[in-house]
């Protein structure tokens, strides 16, 4: 069977390919647009897990090489291995908005494998990948609630533009990534991906709406092939037991209410509920077995999360006792460790970052190599989400999905704001170490990155600060809420992230775990982060207003300058001897740039002064008259090599060495003396001839000629 579907979006063509390769697959299809294609597969396990408590969903974006007509990766490796970033960033994004889209009961391991095929340079597959995954999803017999669809959205000169290309994306001021899913009758926003230079609130409200219609348009494309090719789903009915839950209602009762309502004494007041859940835990041991203690943790947690919730609708009481847009005592620091080059410690109620920055030298940017992009990277935000924040024991085994893109959130909403290389030539490192967890640790990762910006002499354009915004929908009037707190992002509906400077929004981050969010939410949303934003941006700059006038004496010192390009060559040296020299000598990085720009980085600002006379020296133009003290490198039967500036040597000819005859040059001198030259000539091959009588050389009297010889 082989059927291709298609649509427009933007003026280019989207199809969508059913040739059924991946035969055995729940569901596959591939998708192309221009010569960028992509397959998905979607899989689920053939076996109940009735102890299982969570939804094993698992999504996964490859980028193989061959699509790009690359072959990359170390002499002996020559395949892909480890997923790049990039690659974990579209599988997560992916994930995000389909996991919302499955029944509650459904427990059964799931798979989804996005695979890019064939890459045409111009088409991202991310998008693509998106679809791919949706349709796959909604053709098998999988019980997932789609489909869903995805646009990327740029804007060059008030223009929009949809699934814009590499090189639009340049020119872009937003980089917006919408995801929608119909839902009774209406389209909403169940996942954004937002990176931007500072726009509004507004332009964020006209993007959306401007990505509406082409949304629904891929949505309409999936519901034809479902129409055509869809498998029945498989039904997975809901466990209930009508005497568990009495059960559960019986025994937490007043108690309930009573533990929801001492959660106020601190944010650490969930407590109350815990030890609740927990003292209903010892008494369905008693008397269930492990698949109904599950379901019965199940039914507290829903009555929970509704007392909870009812309480914050109802009487705008918090789980902490805060009001719906009141933030959480916020302090910061600065300055806290000794030899670091900046560090900034942000802390909202129990949520603390500590990050850490160093820089480093052209030399230390990242070298990239992907499917995509091959290339340098000269600023990195690094997040860590160590087990002790969260009060829990884990094995430590590298960076997780949600800490690359935890990290790689705070990095887009900071980029737009690190100064060009020109300005600022250092690689920039920040690490944000989260050691206690308690709600939104990536917008307290860009507050704390932020200070230790600041801290560290970095002149970035403004500072930054995020926040999250979460929902209460258990009613038909929903409220939103500001800086939202472990239990309230657990058991809510909406994690709404926000972050950017008083100009405005440089990223967006949301995901739900409802069907979504209309226009109406997504603008107030937005404002209430606005209001916050610019709360937190006035604590920051009480601590410290503007970047230090001075880098840390710890940070290392960077001088550049330019030489004229033909002479590069005359730095590098044969086989690199005199720039290996420089930097042995002086304890130097050196850099140079195809435009003849060099960049000289060392801790020590005398030996990087140093470096840079030595190199004018061997690049300025040596001109005819010039006198130089040199030193004697090499003599032969003819005359003396004597080098005048580092790496540049002339002639003396022996018959210009003194005002005498002489038979060899060891009569009046020896190589390492340092004698007086004058340039009298330069051939048309840049051969410099010297005089040391025209310069006045005087030879030692034991080096004199023996007058009776």
């Amino acid at each position: 069977m082989e059927e291709t579907f298609q649509t427009e979006v933007s003026g280019k063509k989207i199809e969508i390919n059913l040739k059924n390769w991946a035969e055995q697959a729940a569901g596959s299809c591939l998708v192309r647009m221009g010569d960028t294609e992509v397959l998905a597969t979607a899989v689920m396990s053939k076996q109940d897990k009735p102890d299982q408590d969570f939804f094993p969903l698992t999504v996964d974006y490859e980028e193989r090489f061959y699509a790009a007509g690359k072959i990359f990766g170390s002499r002996f490796i020559r395949r892909e291995s480890r997923p790049t970033d990039e690659a974990i960033l579209a599988g997560r994004m992916i994930d995000r908005a389909i996991r919302p889209r499955f029944p509650k009961e459904f427990k059964r391991e799931t798979q989804v494998i996005a695979t890019c095929l064939s890459w045409d340079g111009e088409n991202d597959p991310d998008a693509l990948a998106f679809i791919a995954a949706s349709t796959a999803l909604s053709i098998s017999d999988i019980p997932f609630l789609g489909p869903v669809a995805l646009v990327r959205i740029g804007r060059i000169e008030d223009q929009w533009i949809f699934n814009p290309t590499y090189e639009q994306r340049k020119q872009s001021d937003i980089d917006l990534s919408l995801s929608g899913v119909k839902a009774n009758g209406e389209l909403l926003i169940n996942m954004i991906e937002m990176g931007a230079k500072e726009i509004s609130e507004e332009d964020v409200m006209k993007a959306t709406e401007a990505a509406y219609p082409e949304i629904k348009k891929l949505i309409e494309l999936q519901e034809e092939v479902v129409r055509k090719v869809g498998k029945q789903k498989a039904v997975f009915p809901a466990v209930s037991d009508n005497e568990l839950s009495k059960f559960v209602k019986d025994f937490t009762g007043k108690k309930l209410l009573d533990a929801v309502k001492k959660m106020e004494a601190s944010e650490k007041g969930l407590s109350t509920v815990d030890e609740l859940q927990e003292s209903l835990v010892l008494a369905l041991t008693e008397k269930y077995d492990k698949a109904k203690i599950m379901l019965g943790i199940e039914y507290f947690q829903e009555e929970a999360k509704k007392a909870i919730y009812n309480r914050i609708i109802e009487e705008n009481i918090r789980p902490d006792g805060r009001k719906i847009d009141e933030l959480r005592k916020i302090t910061c620091e600065v300055g806290v460790l000794p030899r670091t080059h900046g560090t900034g410690i942000f802390s909202r109620g129990l949520t603390r970052v500590l990050s850490i920055l160093t820089l480093g030298g052209p030399r230390d940017q990242q070298m990239l190599e992907g499917m995509e992009y091959v290339g340098k990277k000269r600023f990195m935000h690094h997040y860590n989400f160590p087990p002790y924040s969260s009060g829990e024991v884990s094995p430590m085994r590298g960076p997780k999905r949600r800490e690359v893109g935890h990290g790689a959130l705070v990095e887009k909403a900071l980029t737009p704001l690190i100064p060009d290389f020109e300005q600022f030539p250092y690689t920039i490192r920040i690490v944000s170490e989260v050691v206690s967890s308690n709600g939104s640790t990536s917008m307290a990762s860009v507050c704390a990155s932020t200070l230790a910006l600041l801290d560290a002499g970095v002149p970035i354009k403004s500072p930054a600060a995020g926040i999250s915004i979460g929902i209460a929908e258990h009613s038909k009037t929903p409220k939103l809420m500001l800086d939202i707190q472990g239990p309230e992002d657990h058991l809510g509906g909406m994690d709404f992230k926000v972050a950017g400077t008083r100009s405005g929004i440089t990223a967006i981050q949301m995901d739900t775990k409802t069907d979504g969010i209309n226009r109406e939410t997504m603008k107030e949303a937005l404002e209430m982060a606005k209001k916050a934003r610019f709360q937190i941006l006035d604590i920051i700059k009480e601590k410290i207003a503007e970047p230090r006038q001075n880098l840390s004496p710890w940070a290392p010192k960077i001088k550049t300058m330019m030489i004229d390009p033909t002479k590069i060559g005359d730095v590098i040296g044969p086989r690199g001897s005199i720039i290996n020299k420089l930097i042995e000598q002086y304890q130097v990085s050196i850099d140079i740039e195809d435009s003849g720009q060099v960049f000289i980085t060392g801790l020590d600002d005398k030996a990087v002064e140093g470096v840079m006379l030595d190199i004018k020296a061997l690049t300025r133009e040596i001109e005819v008259g010039e006198i130089f003290n040199g030193e004697i490198k090499r003599i032969t039967e003819f005359g003396a090599f004597v080098q005048i500036l580092p790496g540049v040597d002339g002639l003396v000819h022996i018959s210009k060495l003194v005002p005498y005859h002489i038979k060899s040059v060891q009569e009046v001198a020896k190589e390492g003396d340092i004698i007086p030259v004058k340039v009298i000539s330069i051939d048309e091959l840049g051969r410099i001839n010297l005089s040391a009588i025209e310069a006045g050389f005087q030879p030692k009297k034991n080096d004199q000629p023996n007058p009776k010889r």
